[in-house]
C-alpha cells in the first residue's frame, strides 16, 4: 500500500484549464521511468482496479504512439491514444492523449489532454510532476466528471504496489543465491 509519507497533490487550475499531480514514488527513478515507457508494465498499472489496459502499440519516440484499450469486467473496450510529442529519457515525457477508435482515429467528441511529466530522484524518491493541458474548461470539467482524479489515483496505487513488489524482488534476490522464477500479475 501506498505510504502516507509519499508526497501526492492534485490540483486544478480552473484559469490555465489544467490538472496538475505531483506525486512521489519510494523507488529509483529508473524503475519509475521503465513503468511508464514499457507496454508489459503500463499494462499492470495504468487502470483503475478492477479495469485493466491492453497496449496494442507502443512506439516510444516523438512522432511515435501508444494505442491502448482499457477493458472493463466485462471486456468492454475504450480506446485511447497518446501521440507522443517530446521526450527526454529519464528526464520528461510529453504527449497528446485523446480517446479514439481501436485504429487510433480519434473521437473529437470527448475531451482530449496534453501530457507533460517530468521526472526526478532525490534520494531514493521518484517525483513526477504531471501537467495536463486542455483546450477548453468545458474540457477539464469533463475529466473530472469521468472520475479521472479517483481512477488515477487508483492507477498510481498500483503503480506502487507494482514497484514496491519489484523492490522486495531484487531485495530477496540479493539474500538468495537460488534462481527464481516469479510473474507479477495479481497485486
Amino acid at each position: 500500500m501506498m505510504s502516507n509519507k509519499l508526497l501526492f497533490d492534485f490540483t486544478v487550475s480552473k484559469t490555465d484549464k489544467t490538472i496538475h499531480i505531483t506525486r512521489e514514488f519510494n523507488a529509483e527513478l529508473s524503475q519509475v521511468w521503465l513503468a511508464w515507457t514499457t507496454p508489459e508494465l503500463l499494462d499492470q498499472w495504468w487502470a483503475p482496479k478492477p479495469y485493466h489496459i491492453e497496449t496494442r502499440t507502443l512506439d516510444l519516440k516523438v512522432g511515435g504512439l501508444w494505442l491502448y484499450a482499457m477493458v472493463s469486467p466485462e471486456n468492454d473496450k475504450t480506446w485511447c491514444k497518446a501521440d507522443y510529442k517530446a521526450i527526454e529519457t529519464g528526464k520528461s515525457l510529453s504527449w497528446l492523449d485523446a480517446f479514439c477508435d481501436e485504429n487510433g482515429i480519434e473521437n473529437t467528441d470527448k475531451p482530449r489532454s496534453f501530457w507533460t511529466n517530468n521526472f526526478s530522484e532525490n534520494n531514493g524518491l521518484t517525483t513526477v510532476n504531471i501537467t495536463l493541458k486542455h483546450d477548453t474548461l468545458e474540457d477539464v470539467e469533463a475529466m473530472i466528471e469521468m472520475g479521472f482524479k479517483e481512477g488515477f489515483t487508483m492507477a498510481l496505487e498500483n503503480l506502487d504496489q507494482y514497484l514496491e513488489a519489484q523492490f522486495k524482488l531484487r531485495k530477496q534476490n540479493k539474500t538468495s543465491s537460488a534462481a527464481r522464477v516469479c510473474n507479477y500479475l495479481n497485486f
